[in-house]
């Protein structure tokens, strides 16, 4: 899988719900709507899904196998830890000016 850009579109501050994401797969493909959500034990990243009639949630789409799965995970988690890097540099460039 070429996974060309991943967007942080949405930090959040309270609750387990930490960032929604955008990834371009190959130039071709978006997928919105991606969550980082802070678990127990890690970070980890949920699909978009809608519920359905039984009022189960289920994902819209995602990854086929564990590989792409944790390549997908990989570099969203990435990109999420490089956003809040950036952000930490850029107050900490603000306080020293």
């Amino acid at each position: 899988m070429n996974i060309s850009d991943v967007k942080i579109r949405r930090l959040y501050q309270q609750g387990r719900l930490r960032a929604l994401v955008s990834v371009t797969v190959g130039g071709d493909l978006a997928v919105h709507d991606i969550k980082v959500i802070e678990g127990d034990d890690r970070l980890f990243v949920a699909m978009p899904s809608r519920k359905d009639d039984r009022g189960a949630f289920r994902d819209i789409v995602h990854p086929i196998t564990p590989e792409a799965r944790a390549q997908l995970e990989d570099a969203i988690l990435e990109a999420y830890r490089e956003h809040l890097a950036q952000q930490d540099d850029a107050i900490l460039a603000q306080y020293e000016s």
